[in-house]
């Protein structure tokens, strides 16, 4: 047996947690009839898991007869979506009508003969013939930004409810592209979406899944587990470094493998991404354990006036828990040790 732990991102591993009460929310939201909601955001930090649970949902309802669309945030999304539902309403032959004609290159939609219909036309005349069929639209796309591409389809994707098109959409991103996307004047519906915030793996989850894999003691599953913190990818990549070294490293050896894999594949990112006040911060809070407010003031040089500033916003990126009053707490594994690296 191989390795059973992967480190690629958005791949559903052989091993891993579901997050099914995230994942039946959104499912029951959109299969019941009327939809309670068209629209779901999937937000979190990096390696939380976001497109895991997207495609973990998309391939749940593509199995129960839905139609999925999963776009690249970074094309023409309205154009891309046009191609790519022109494709797989082709692939259901039993959809096709008489009179309705596809192009094999997806460049043109006919009805009755008529062609070069731009792409949003091309799309209504394939959303009105699924509709006709009882068949619904899954549209995905992951790590979404505010640009002008996701705004002028997330308005046509406006519309297109408004027209009762059986039409649905996952969007994931982080905290802050969501928040700016859902900002925009003219996507104000987006603030109305229900979100899903990926917060930590359950500690136990990981307990039984380490146990189970590597054979090991309850009691030695559980230190592995808690090194973790039920980070998505820190499960992932401890897992993958216990499997292939646990006969010919000792522990410490192996958090240092770790350490050189959450630097490289996401907390570098995510500590470029931050302000310098905010890198101050999170220098100023210890590993391990909660720190008090004011000792953290203490340590980073700043008022409990200033740090208070910077809390919900640290919260809302998933880097610090505060839900202890008057202490906050680094949510990533050894996210301390490594900051500390960083200039």
């Amino acid at each position: 047996m191989g390795n059973p732990f992967t480190l690629t991102f958005g791949k559903k591993p052989t091993e891993y947690i579901n997050r099914n009460e995230s994942m039946e929310e959104i499912i029951s939201a959109f299969s019941e009839s009327p939809s309670r909601y068209q629209t779901y955001l999937i937000r979190g930090v990096r390696g939380s898991g976001k497109t895991v649970l997207m495609t973990s949902v998309s391939q749940r309802l593509e199995e129960e007869g839905w139609i999925w669309v999963d776009l690249n945030s970074s094309t023409n999304l309205i154009e891309d979506f046009s191609y790519r539902l022109a494709d797989a309403y082709r692939s259901i032959g039993n959809l096709m009508e008489r009179g309705f004609d596809v192009s094999i290159a997806g460049f043109g939609v006919g009805l009755g003969g008529r062609e070069d219909r731009d792409c949003v036309s091309r799309c209504e005349g394939i959303l009105e013939a699924i509709s006709r069929h009882g068949k619904r639209v899954l549209i995905t796309i992951d790590e979404v930004y505010n640009n002008s591409d996701m705004r002028q389809f997330a308005s046509q994707f406006q519309i297109w409810i408004r027209k009762n098109y059986p039409i649905y959409l996952i969007m994931t991103g982080l905290h802050e592209n969501i928040y700016s996307l859902q900002n925009s004047p003219q996507l104000t519906f987006l603030l109305r979406s229900p979100k899903v915030t990926l917060g930590p793996l359950g500690i136990s989850q990981i307990i039984r899944q380490y146990e189970r894999i590597f054979q090991i003691s309850m009691d030695e599953a559980c230190v592995l587990a808690r090194i973790t913190k039920g980070y998505a990818f820190a499960f992932q990549a401890l897992g993958m470094l216990y499997w292939d070294n646990r006969e010919s490293k000792d522990i410490e050896e192996i958090l240092r493998d770790l350490d050189d894999l959450l630097d490289e594949f996401v907390y570098r990112k995510i500590w470029d991404g931050l302000s310098p006040q905010d890198q101050l911060i999170l220098k100023s809070i210890p590993d391990e354990e909660p720190i008090k407010v004011g000792e953290l003031c203490k340590n980073a040089n700043i008022t409990t006036q200033v740090f208070s500033k910077y809390r919900e916003r640290l919260v809302d990126k998933g880097l610090i828990n505060a839900a202890k009053h008057g202490y906050v707490e680094l949510t990533l594994p050894r996210f301390g040790v490594i900051s500390r690296l960083y200039s």
